[in-house]
C-alpha cells in the first residue's frame, strides 16, 4: 500500500514522464499549420468540392490529446484527419466523393508528389523527412447544422444524443462503394462522438473542466496540461510500442484507449489511475455470440456504437489477441516491478522504469523531475514526511541547499 507521500512521487515522476512522450508544440503548430492548408486548396472557389465547404478536423489521438512521440525520433507521427463536407452533388457515390477529393489534392503540385497510394478509407500525405509526420484524410458527409450540434454536444454536461454526432465516410470495401448515392446508407463513423466519451470519462469536475469546444476545434490550440486519464493513456501506449516496436500485429490505439477509458475511476492522482487501470481493464472485455464465427467471440463495443466491435480483427489474426494478453501481463509485471522500488530511493525507480519506457525518455523525466525538486527546495515547499522520509509537499520542511555542501541557516 503507497503512502501519500510515495502516490504524489509516482504521480509526479509519471506526469514527467508523461510530458517526454508529448509532441513538441513546434510540431504541433506545423502540424495544424499543415491540415489548414490542405483544408484552404480543398475549399478554394475553383475546387469542385467548395459548394459543400469542407473542412479538416483532426479525430483520433490528436483530437483526444493522447499523442505519443515515436521510439525513434526519424519515425512518423500519425495524425487522422477528418474532411468534413456540408451535403454533396446528388449523383456521387462514395466512390465519386473519395475521388474527388483524391483528384482536388492532385491538382496541386505539392500536394500530388505526397500522395502514397489510395487507402481503404483515406488519403495519405506523407511530408518531408524533416516533418517526421504523414496525414491521413477521411472524406466523409455531414448534414447541414451538424457544427451547431457537435459545438453543443461538447458544451453540454450530460452525454446524451451521441448517435446526431455520427458522420458519413468512404470505404470501398462496402458493397455500396460504386454505385449509392444516399449518403445515408453508407458506413456511419462517429469520432466526435467517441471523443466526447472520451472526455466525459475523462474530465474530474465538468463544470471546471477546460473548454471541450477547444478539443473539436479546426484550429485546437496545443495544451501542456493534461488530464490524469490522458496521461493514463499515454503512458501504456508507450509500453506497448517498446514491447512491440515495428510488430503490426501490436495492441491497437483505439482498443487500449477504450478499456483504459471505462475502467478509469476520476482518480486524481495518476499512479491510482495507472493502477487501477491495468488491474480492471481487461474486465471490460465481453464474449458475444457472433453469427459470422458460429461461436462466442472477445467483444470490446465501441462507446459509441454497441454493434462495433473493435477486437473484430481477433479472428482474423488470432496473433492478435495472443498480443494484447502478453502484453497486459507484461504491463502488470512492470508496474508491480517499479512500485516495488518505492522504498528504496529514486535510483531504483527510475532504473526499473527504463526498459518498460525506454532509456531517453525515463532519463530525461527523472532529470526533469529533480529540477522541479530543486525549485520547490529553494522556494522552501519541499517537505519530508516523518515516518518514511519521503520528498514532497507534505512534513517537515527542507532547508534550503547552495549545493556546494552547506546548508542555508
Amino acid at each position: 500500500m503507497l503512502t501519500k507521500e510515495q502516490k504524489q512521487q509516482f504521480s509526479d515522476i509519471l506526469e514527467e514522464l508523461g510530458k517526454t512522450l508529448d509532441i513538441s508544440e513546434t510540431q504541433y503548430e506545423a502540424a495544424v499549420k499543415s491540415y489548414e492548408a490542405v483544408g484552404n486548396w480543398l475549399a478554394k472557389e475553383d475546387s469542385t468540392l467548395a459548394p459543400f465547404s469542407p473542412e479538416i478536423l483532426p479525430q483520433g489521438s490528436f483530437m483526444l490529446g493522447t499523442m505519443v512521440k515515436p521510439i525513434n525520433d526519424k519515425d512518423d507521427l500519425d495524425i487522422d484527419l477528418v474532411c468534413q463536407l456540408k451535403g454533396k452533388n446528388p449523383d456521387w457515390t462514395q466512390e465519386d466523393l473519395k475521388h474527388k477529393v483524391g483528384d482536388r489534392l492532385k491538382a496541386h503540385g505539392t500536394y500530388k508528389e505526397m500522395l502514397d497510394e489510395e487507402g481503404r478509407r483515406c488519403w495519405t500525405l506523407v511530408y518531408s523527412d524533416d516533418a517526421n509526420y504523414h496525414m491521413d484524410i477521411l472524406p466523409s458527409i455531414v448534414d447541414k447544422g451538424y457544427r451547431m450540434i457537435l459545438e453543443k454536444a461538447f458544451s453540454d454536461t450530460e452525454l446524451k444524443d451521441i448517435e446526431k454526432l455520427g458522420i458519413r465516410i468512404t470505404d470501398n470495401q462496402t458493397d455500396n462503394y460504386d454505385w449509392e448515392t444516399n449518403h445515408l446508407e453508407w458506413l456511419k463513423s462517429n469520432p466526435f462522438g467517441y471523443g466526447r466519451w472520451f472526455f466525459q470519462q475523462a474530465t474530474l469536475d465538468f463544470k471546471k473542466a477546460f473548454s471541450l469546444n477547444e478539443s473539436i476545434a479546426p484550429v485546437p490550440k496545443y495544451k501542456k496540461e493534461k488530464l490524469p486519464l490522458q496521461r493514463v493513456v499515454q503512458i501504456l501506449k508507450r509500453h506497448r510500442d517498446m514491447l512491440f516496436n515495428g510488430n503490426e500485429h501490436k495492441p491497437i490505439s483505439i482498443i487500449i484507449t477504450t478499456l483504459a477509458s471505462k475502467a478509469y475511476n476520476k482518480e486524481s492522482d495518476i499512479i491510482e489511475a495507472l493502477i487501477n487501470v491495468v488491474s480492471t481493464m481487461e474486465n471490460y472485455i465481453e464474449e458475444r455470440w457472433s453469427d459470422e464465427h458460429g461461436k462466442r467471440i472477445k467483444w470490446i463495443s465501441n462507446p459509441v456504437n454497441d454493434e462495433e466491435n473493435f477486437a473484430d480483427k481477433w479472428q482474423e489474426y488470432p496473433q492478435r489477441e495472443k498480443n494484447f494478453y502478453h502484453w497486459l501481463s507484461e504491463l502488470k509485471k512492470d508496474l508491480n516491478n517499479i512500485l516495488g522500488q518505492s522504498g528504496k530511493g529514486l535510483p531504483f525507480i527510475n532504473e526499473s522504469m527504463q526498459k518498460p519506457f525506454g532509456k531517453d525518455a525515463v532519463t530525461k523525466a527523472f532529470s526533469n523531475y529533480g529540477d522541479n525538486l530543486r525549485k520547490q527546495r529553494e522556494g522552501g515547499s519541499l517537505n519530508v514526511a516523518a515516518k518514511t522520509g519521503m520528498i514532497g509537499t507534505v512534513g517537515t520542511a527542507v532547508k534550503n541547499h547552495n549545493f556546494y555542501g552547506k546548508e542555508e541557516q
